[in-house]
């Protein structure tokens, strides 16, 4: 079989995600299977660490798919070519996005909704993209695989789709994140938060990671503070709106708040595991992959009760309501004061970990793969 995918998500030194899903899952189905060709779709230049094995064609397809607009050409014109020139008998696209204009059987990882509970949290053009096309693109796909239980049932329910056209494909964490020694604590914790403990944020610095509620719920657990916490923020500052900086100029303890911005895979994987605690308290999150690094990382967890959160945490984490800046600031100071609490987390998180791993992953997605091939 020709399977071709879209790989417009694997930027060297830029994977985010979905990209890591993209990454993770098919470095591992394309060696499983080299009884069939794969495709890959980029749109730029690619780098050869993204070819895996010797049963890929990567192609790269005009024109780069950097806004709404291109897009649609990449999408609607670019690809549909691609599929006929390669004789291609599926398409998988490990980001959602499909062509409206090809017969070709065609499976969608569709990640989550965000933009239907939260439009506001989307620019405006991208926004209309995504409700003009992504209804479109569930009813176009042959079958859909997804993250999260959550996600399945949300998609279903918003599009319209059976149930059982929907396959669940769970993230895993990266290997490269583990348990590191007191002395990698003790540099690493020098090296970024003054040789402090801390509580860890990562992610984009969006409105929808709810950084403005932890900043607040950081403030009022600082007021009891006796041990000299920081909050480390790992993530870009895309989406510095004025409430995230308002808040921030606003608080009481803004020396204790430190912004990393992006770290490379070395250094992410020490600073999550030398955290005293991950704090992962998004609105909203079709999967959250990194409640599984805190859990590879033995590292105890503060999270959301909404959304996929809770089905992925389980039992293994402290679940809070995001809006509450009470629930979050008392989780806080439990996890600090709670010795116990602190390691009955981390042996939780030890056995739920054992549920997710990029093997699995790609072993789920394949079996999603021949189910679309066989309808």
């Amino acid at each position: 079989m020709n399977i071709a995918v879209n790989t417009r998500l694997l930027i060297k030194d830029k994977l985010e995600g979905i990209g890591w899903f993209t990454y993770e899952t098919l470095k591992r189905i394309t060696v499983d299977h080299p009884e069939h060709n794969f495709i890959f779709f980029f749109d730029r230049k690619f780098s050869e660490e993204f070819i895996f094995s010797s049963n890929i064609t990567p192609v790269v397809v005009h024109p780069q798919a950097r806004h709404p607009l291109l897009w649609y050409l990449f999408f609607d014109w670019g690809i549909p070519r691609a599929l006929k020139k390669y004789k291609a008998d599926l398409f998988l696209s490990p980001d959602g996005w499909l062509s409206l204009r090809t017969d070709i059987k065609s499976l969608a990882v569709i990640h989550d909704l965000n933009f239907e509970h939260y439009p506001e949290f989307i620019p405006y053009h991208v926004r209309k993209y995504y409700e003009y096309f992504f209804h479109r693109f569930a009813q176009k796909a042959k079958r859909i695989a997804t993250v999260s239980e959550f996600t399945k049932q949300d998609i279903s329910d918003k599009y319209g789709i059976k149930e059982n056209l929907i396959d669940v494909v769970y993230n895993g964490a990266n290997e490269l994140f583990s348990p590191v020694s007191e002395e990698i604590i003790n540099k690493t914790r020098e090296k970024f938060s003054n040789s402090s403990p801390y509580f860890l944020s990562i992610g984009l610095i969006h409105p929808r990671k709810n950084i403005a509620n932890l900043l607040r719920s950081f403030d009022k657990f600082k007021i009891n503070d006796d041990q000299n916490f920081k909050l480390l923020i790992v993530g870009q500052k895309k989406w510095w709106t004025g409430e995230i900086r308002d808040t921030f100029e606003n608080m009481q303890f803004r020396k204790d708040v430190i912004f990393t911005g992006r770290l490379d895979s070395h250094d992410l994987g020490n600073v999550i595991a030398s955290a005293f605690a991950m704090t992962y308290i998004s609105f909203f999150e079709g999967f959250g992959i990194p409640i599984l690094e805190a859990f590879s990382c033995d590292v105890p967890l503060i999270t959301s009760n909404v959304s996929s959160m809770p089905e992925i945490a389980g039992d293994a984490a402290l679940l809070i309501d995001p809006s509450s800046i009470d629930s979050i600031s008392t989780a806080m100071t439990q996890i600090t004061k709670d010795k116990q609490l602190r390691l009955d987390l981390v042996n939780k998180g030890k056995i739920r970990r054992e549920n997710f791993s990029w093997q699995l992953s790609s072993g789920t997605l394949w079996n999603s793969i021949e189910k679309t091939l066989q309808i």
